[in-house]
């Protein structure tokens, strides 16, 4: 009961834009916990979508998808996958209410380490054919093709993996490019890629070990980062740091710069800390853990860094607090309506530390010459049931080659596929 008493003061679209609404940090021993039970959608539900669009189901029956990558000929890649065994993450009373959190939002499930391919659209919307793509992975998260390799991150390091196009399957062992950042604690597991734009190197993701250092700085290194690759001999450096949770990865269309979504921390009140999406620039320094949003310190770190603080960046374009911005994606296809060109699309996983709940929905912010422009939209919404259970969870976001919005959605198990309507596609 102590943990669900705290309730955010401001309202949530506060915390979204330039220049969030940022309240006095509230401390708690046991943090504010509510969490949105999984059900699942019952036979004929589905979520609400945004005029001048449809949804349909693309693919269901899928095992925990979180994560989507679209090959060149068209064909769909789903990364079926969980968090691996982490016994030494969050002990001790925290731990526990760590692990019931993710028992109940549907996110303690066995991984099935798994890549499903998807291919062509049937007249309702689903894929025609599917098949198993690649087994035997290691909580597989991110993917990329250079070339006839394909990039897989597990998390535990970068694998790559011979392709021909049109591939339905993988028979051959991966090539270990280079370890990454795991353990037994890996507190936040997922490692995300994305390829440059000559194909010589690859970038990848990979999150803290913590919510904010408690675990010490010793078991941060090389963490809370982004990392750049190359692929011609699996040397890296650290391309960004101080990004508690960078998870998607996406290059602006306008000015190519290297975007991500990043989650921020926890257990300082509802209303902080904002997650958001920025442009990556080289070397830049983004807070964790000493500071969010800029050089607003977070007491709880200590010893204090106001050397790193006073370098601390702040991040272009809030995207509220505790809404688990995972997915990210920029529109460049010719389906939806023009309205769409360039803007960028967002997955909200949804929260679990705030009172009320927050995400839970796929957003759309507009962009002009390269920046965040306009009000925030919602796409696709409903996955919250009017008592709060989560009957779906957006994950993964990526456009498919025909031009819609594909979607993973990890507790439904569902791949969404966001078109047009017949009115819509004069544009």
């Amino acid at each position: 009961m102590t943990g669900c008493a705290e309730f955010a003061t401001v309202p949530a679209q506060a915390g979204f834009g330039a220049n969030p609404v940022l309240p006095p940090p509230l401390a708690t021993f046991i943090p504010t916990v509510n969490i949105a039970p999984a059900k699942g959608w019952k036979a004929g539900e589905m979520p609400i979508v945004a005029a001048s669009l449809t949804v349909s189901a693309y693919a269901t029956k899928l095992q925990h998808p979180r994560w989507l990558y679209v090959l060149p000929n068209g064909d769909v890649l789903v990364a079926e996958t969980d968090a691996p065994p982490k016994p030494d993450d969050s002990k001790g009373i925290k731990g526990w209410i760590m692990k019931m959190v993710m028992k109940s939002a549907g996110a303690a499930t066995p991984s099935a380490n798994r890549i499903t391919l998807l291919r062509n659209v049937q007249p309702d919307g689903s894929a025609e054919f599917r098949s198993t793509f690649l087994t035997g992975l290691n909580s597989p998260f991110g993917m990329a093709l250079i070339g006839n390799k394909l990039f897989v991150a597990d998390t535990d390091a970068v694998l790559s993996f011979p392709y021909q196009t049109g591939d339905t399957s993988i028979a051959a062992s991966g090539i270990r490019l280079i370890e990454l950042p795991a353990g037994t604690i890996n507190h936040h597991w997922t490692k995300n890629l994305l390829a440059s734009h000559d194909g010589k190197r690859l970038y990848v993701t990979v999150g803290s070990n913590s919510n904010v250092a408690e675990n010490g700085m010793e078991n941060e290194f090389e963490r809370a980062a982004i990392w750049e690759i190359n692929i011609a001999n699996g040397h890296s450096r650290l391309f960004a740091t101080g990004l508690r949770n960078p998870v998607g990865l996406s290059w602006e269309p306008y000015s190519g710069a290297l975007w991500t979504t990043v989650n921020e921390r926890d257990e300082i009140g509802s209303d902080l800390v904002p997650d958001y999406m920025t442009s990556v620039i080289d070397g830049a320094f983004y807070g964790w853990p000493y500071s969010y949003f800029g050089q607003h310190v977070d007491q709880r770190v200590q010893p204090p860094r106001p050397d790193l603080v006073a370098k601390s960046r702040i991040p272009d374009f809030a995207v509220g607090a505790h809404t688990a911005s995972l997915g990210l994606t920029f529109y460049s296809g010719t389906m939806l309506p023009a309205h769409y060109n360039g803007g960028a699309f967002v997955g909200q996983h949804g929260s679990w530390n705030r009172n009320p709940h927050s995400g839970y929905k796929v957003i759309f912010i507009p962009f002009k010459a390269g920046q965040p422009t306009g009000e925030v939209e919602d796409v696709l919404t409903g996955f919250l049931s009017p008592t709060g259970n989560a009957l779906g969870r957006p994950v993964g976001v990526a456009v498919a080659k025909d031009g819609a919005l594909l979607v993973a959605d990890d507790v439904g198990n569902i791949i969404w596929r966001v078109a047009a309507t017949t009115k819509s596609l004069a544009r």
